[in-house]
């Protein structure tokens, strides 16, 4: 069976369209469409339904299509320790970090291009749980997170830092000397959050339901530094780790510890648990020298 064949049938299929599957793979449609009429053929048996621009699966497309992608998921693990064996003086290495977690980092980065010159390092900046669903798709090898990550994508994960949520307002909004805020006071306060995709707030909405309450949004954003002008200005609370409370002027908010119970931005190394490649191991080795976490 040939085996891109079978990747162009399975785009197809996934993408239930000739048209995007030859955008996607960059061929043109005639050549997508010879290609899995060459699969049928192989097969002796129709695996596409072609109603229109309708496009749907037969029982044995079914069953060529949940097969296909495992064993292309094996070919791309197979590439990948092929790789690693001939490459192990150079390399290249894509590392998933959502962009509050970035500023973590810097002192990781230096490290490891005096350690590792050879090895291309790239960072793709993206929202922790859109990072989750790359790695559990395959096109990322490593990135990180905010715990807990989604069970369902059954990702490995170790944790790399753990600080305290504070919670942010205008002065007045709590009492004067206050230094710690109950989670269950939120209860009754607007809050400015980041936008769902971000695994903190995943995290937060977790805590506010074990607490037993459902906040009130009055804003959302993808920028913390936007989140703490909308708490300045009175229009709710903001909820950031404590890294980024030490950035901030203290005469523009009155910033308080949540507890009963402390809440933790707690930061994770996340991968798919299928292969780690010599330049991820390299990765995690610095990470562990440079911020004492552990390795797998």
């Amino acid at each position: 069976m040939d085996i891109r064949s079978l990747r162009y049938f399975i785009e197809t299929a996934r993408l239930s369209s000739f048209t995007q599957a030859a955008e996607l793979l960059h061929v043109t449609q005639s050549t997508i469409s010879k290609m899995v009429h060459q699969l049928e053929e192989e097969l002796q048996a129709p695996l596409l339904v072609r109603d229109g621009r309708r496009l749907t699966l037969t029982d044995t497309g079914q069953v060529v299509y949940q097969r296909g992608q495992q064993m292309l998921a094996t070919m791309r693990q197979l590439q990948l320790e092929v790789r690693d064996t001939q490459e192990r003086q150079r390399g290249s290495l894509t590392v998933g970090i959502p962009p509050m977690i970035n500023l973590l980092f810097t002192p990781v980065l230096k490290a490891f291009r005096e350690r590792y010159p050879a090895i291309t390092l790239r960072l793709r900046e993206d929202t922790g749980q859109e990072i989750e669903r790359l790695l559990a798709a395959g096109e990322l090898e490593i990135g990180m997170t905010v715990l807990p990550a989604d069970p369902a994508l059954q990702l490995e994960t170790v944790k790399i830092a753990s600080y305290p949520i504070w919670a942010l307002a205008a002065h007045g909004t709590f009492q004067r000397h206050r230094r710690t805020l109950p989670l269950k006071a939120l209860k009754d306060l607007p809050l400015v959050l980041l936008e769902d995709d971000f695994a903190l707030t995943r995290s937060l909405r977790n805590a506010f339901t074990a607490a037993g309450f459902v906040p009130t949004i009055a804003a959302q954003s993808s920028q913390w530094d936007w989140l703490v002008e909308m708490a300045s200005a009175g229009i709710g609370v903001a909820l950031l780790p404590e890294p980024f409370i030490h950035r901030l002027a203290h005469e523009r908010v009155h910033a308080v510890r949540v507890s009963e119970p402390v809440l933790h931005w707690q930061v994770a190394h996340v991968w798919n648990g299928r292969y780690l490649s010599h330049a991820a191991r390299a990765w995690l080795e610095v990470c562990r020298d440079v911020l004492g976490t552990p390795q797998p």
